[in-house]
């Protein structure tokens, strides 16, 4: 992940059609997506997009909940054995657990302007470490996986993990593109307006239409 300066710089990207020809480039101001990087924001806030997704189910037994008797397995003394009490103690096979799990629930929440501000951050840094591919438009005539393939193959993206970007105008009623690219392993097709830190910090790449980084820049302003 890129450190940034106070003034960073214009990131400048190519762009490129499905067939992984450059066809332009784009400019973005890193001043829109907060100009720096805080990563101990953007550490506290993955923290808690991982927490919220904990289900929080585990349980285990305690002595007083496993089945058997509380009787003394034998008297205190005259056996030459050491003392013993009930089987149920978490000293014996069998027994239960000291101090062990149980639900409950790991769901925290950071306030709203922290979690938009490390979201543009997670933006920039894909941007700044040349992690993004932008792409002129994205659009599939029909639900075919075997083109989607070959558009990540042109833009050489294929076999690593990678989060595509759609504007909300490119989502069509048919999800062409997302149901195209659903069976992908490590794809993930996601509107841009639904962008967090964790979802575009977590694949190794980040492919935008032009469309979609627009409306990124636009909406961070």
């Amino acid at each position: 992940m890129a450190t940034t300066s106070e003034n960073p710089a214009p990131v400048s990207l190519n762009v490129f059609n499905t067939q992984g020809q450059p066809v332009g480039s784009i400019q973005v101001d890193p001043a829109i997506l907060g100009g720096k990087i805080n990563r101990q924001l953007l550490h506290e806030v993955v923290l808690m997009y991982l927490a919220n997704q904990r289900a929080g189910t585990h349980s285990t037994l305690r002595r007083g909940e496993v089945a058997g008797s509380t009787k003394k397995l034998f008297r205190q003394k005259g056996t030459g054995n050491a003392r013993v009490g009930t089987k149920r103690t978490n000293k014996r096979k069998g027994g239960g657990t000291s101090k062990g799990p149980k639900p409950r629930d790991y769901e925290y929440h950071l306030p709203k302007k922290a979690v938009r501000a490390a979201a543009k951050m997670a933006l920039l840094s894909k941007l700044q470490d040349q992690e993004t591919v932008v792409v002129d438009e994205l659009k599939l005539p029909e639900i075919k996986t075997r083109q989607m393939v070959e558009i990540l193959r042109n833009l050489n993206l294929a076999g690593t993990t990678c989060l595509v970007g759609l504007a909300a105008s490119e989502i069509d009623e048919n999800n062409t593109v997302y149901r195209s690219a659903r069976n992908i392993r490590g794809v993930e097709v996601t509107p841009a307006s639904q962008f967090n830190a964790y979802g575009v910090l977590k694949p190794k790449r980040l492919l935008l239409t032009r469309a979609a980084l627009e409306e990124l820049c636009k909406s961070a302003k």
